[in-house]
């Protein structure tokens, strides 16, 4: 029986139900909750209409493969299920609910109908039917920024063709409706919408597309008097238990809310870097701690708690990275090679490093591309799209690989849901 198995029969025998369940692993009550970070979202815990709250969560893996066929991998029984059709997809992305695939008519959504709703000091966790919801029209490939919760606040939609930047509502996403809080039409550029409090924080391109700046703009999409600020190069943004991160060029901005009003600031590098900046940011979901590649021969640390950025500096070339941010300070890392390496957050000394897993498709840049590594509480999933299987890794076990796990649907693309 494996460890998550074993969850599971144990998880059989809980009262289910309504009531709040611990989860003290993933508490950090001393942060203030509000709109933009885990802990709010109404009274409803995450309860949906027609949703079934159980005792634990309720992990998959979502594939979608070349075609945009979208299937399921139930990580606790290892059961799969077909899910639909999207268009033939360039690009996916997920907040651990929802799939989010680029295609030539926009981004089409997919309710994985698993989900957890972080209640600050414990958690709730709910199944529903999984099901395609549609498309979000738009041109060009697709930047998507996802908050806390999918059932409150926004998700973030950039189409770089058209220069618009979407916003949808996620009450609304939980019932099934593709809803547009706001839609903007800006200077087509490689930009950025990251909800935040009511609304979001947008990039602002010069004449010649180059982003400049950010601001934050109301529900409406209306700019919120005061809030532009400078950011050149934005690229990167993730929300934490503290509040939403953005790369800038020379370090990160961190808006987090006070009361009533918003506050930024700005996180700059070590004095005397020389480092590449960050511009992509991966964590296990909702923790202070966030990891992003330093170029390709190190990787940065941002601790949105205490304001400091780490740079550790490794002797082989990084393809990804992801902060597990655990009581010992997982950093899992995939190279160039195609191995997984795991590394301690404090002092950057490798604790462990597997066989190369994933060598076939790190060798072909476009299947590189699409080689998923996302961190959980307990394992890693490392997507080989050559191979056509995913690599479960248990990572505080010195990296050692749990199952070979074989999906349906090709894991041409991988999201972990349920998170």
């Amino acid at each position: 029986m494996t460890h998550r198995t074993l969850t599971a029969a144990l998880g059989a025998v809980l009262l289910l139900g309504t009531s709040c369940s611990s989860d003290t692993s993933e508490a950090r009550p001393a942060e203030r909750p509000s709109s933009s970070t885990p802990g709010s979202g109404g009274d409803g815990h995450g309860a949906v209409d027609g949703a079934q709250e159980v005792a634990e969560p309720q992990l998959h893996l979502t594939t979608v493969d070349v075609t945009g066929r979208v299937g399921m991998l139930d990580l606790l029984t290892e059961e799969t299920s077909a899910v639909g059709t999207v268009g033939e997809p360039s690009a996916v992305a997920s907040d651990g609910r929802y799939v989010f695939a680029t295609t030539a008519s926009g981004v089409e959504v997919v309710d994985s109908g698993v989900w957890t709703w972080n209640h600050g000091d414990h958690h709730h966790y709910y199944r529903a039917e999984p099901r395609v919801l549609g498309t979000v029209p738009g041109r060009g490939q697709a930047t998507v920024s996802t908050g806390p919760l999918s059932t409150a606040g926004g998700t973030g939609l950039f189409l770089a063709g058209s220069g618009e930047a979407v916003l949808l509502d996620n009450e609304a996403l939980a019932d099934g409706e593709l809803r547009e809080t706001f839609r903007v039409s800006t200077r087509p550029h490689d930009g950025l919408v990251a909800p935040f409090a009511d609304g979001a924080v947008v990039t602002v391109p010069d004449a010649s597309g180059t982003v400049t700046d950010v601001e934050l703009v109301d529900a409406d999409g209306s700019p919120s008097p005061g809030t532009r600020t400078s950011c050149a190069d934005a690229s990167g943004t993730i929300t934490t238990s503290v509040g939403l991160v953005v790369g800038c060029a020379d370090g990160a901005l961190l808006w987090t809310e006070d009361g009533e009003r918003p506050a930024v600031e700005r996180i700059p590098y070590p004095r005397g870097s020389q480092a590449p900046p960050a511009t992509g940011f991966d964590a296990r979901k909702g923790r202070p701690t966030v990891a992003a590649l330093a170029g390709t021969d190190g990787f940065w640390l941002l601790d949105t708690r205490e304001r400091t950025w780490r740079l550790h500096e490794v002797d082989v070339p990084l393809l990804r990275v992801s902060a597990s941010d655990d009581v010992e300070g997982h950093v899992v890392a995939l190279d160039r090679s195609g191995r997984v390496r795991v590394y301690a957050a404090g002092t950057g000394e490798q604790l462990a490093v597997t066989a190369p897993l994933v060598a076939g498709s790190v060798r072909r840049p476009r299947a590189a591309a699409r080689v998923e590594l996302v961190v959980d509480q307990e394992r890693a999933y490392l997507s080989s799209p050559e191979e056509g299987v995913v690599h479960e890794i248990d990572y505080a076990d010195s990296a050692r690989v749990a199952r070979r796990l074989r999906t349906d649907v090709a894991p041409t693309f991988l999201a972990e849901t349920g998170r």
